[in-house]
């Protein structure tokens, strides 16, 4: 798996450790088509990093900085990893969080993002999910050009999405689903 596109593009990235499936070069490098302008000069969320690939294919296509959760310490390692690898550590902040208890902190340095990816385990429930999108709604994005991007498995079930939240783009790529949210 290599970088796409931008400052690191072509860079290998370090092997997924195992039960993580990151997003495909294709797939990612049809996301970021879609995502336009929104990336350059972005603050950028990667909730459920597992490598960090859609984080660092951000930092990669110009966004200011990001944030990388994870709850494996093994992921967060090869994020690590990715952002030294691709000479983008110095705009990477790595988190060992759940993403629900991530999104819904409440300490005085809450920063407000731009972009959020969720790439979530196929298997994590839709009601799991509901509860970090709603925990991103209170709060977490930037308004009034932010883009929140949820991947999913075609046979994975889906989430209620908060009322003020649009389908801007669904993109389909094999057995994933990548849904493109923007504000409504």
């Amino acid at each position: 798996m290599r970088v796409v596109a931008g400052t690191a593009k072509g860079t290998r990235l370090a092997r997924a450790p195992e039960g993580v499936r990151p997003l495909s070069a294709r797939a990612r490098e049809g996301l970021f088509s879609s995502l336009g302008e929104v990336v350059a000069g972005a603050r950028v969320l990667d909730l459920y990093a597992g490598t960090g690939a859609l984080g660092v294919e951000a930092l990669s296509r110009g966004a200011e900085r990001a944030t990388f959760v994870d709850r494996a310490p093994e992921s967060l390692r090869v994020v690590r990893e990715n952002l030294d690898r691709t000479g983008l550590a110095g705009g990477g902040r790595v988190v060992r969080s759940e993403a629900l208890r991530f999104v819904t902190r409440t300490d005085k340095d809450v920063e407000l993002y731009e972009l959020v990816f969720l790439d979530p385990p196929y298997s994590e429930e839709a009601s799991d999910l509901e509860r970090v999108l709603v925990g991103l709604t209170v709060g977490r994005l930037a308004s009034p050009d932010w883009a929140a991007v949820l991947t999913r498995g075609r046979k994975s079930s889906m989430p209620v999405i908060p009322l003020d939240w649009r389908v801007a783009r669904c993109l389909e790529y094999g057995d994933t689903l990548v849904f493109v949210y923007r504000e409504a």
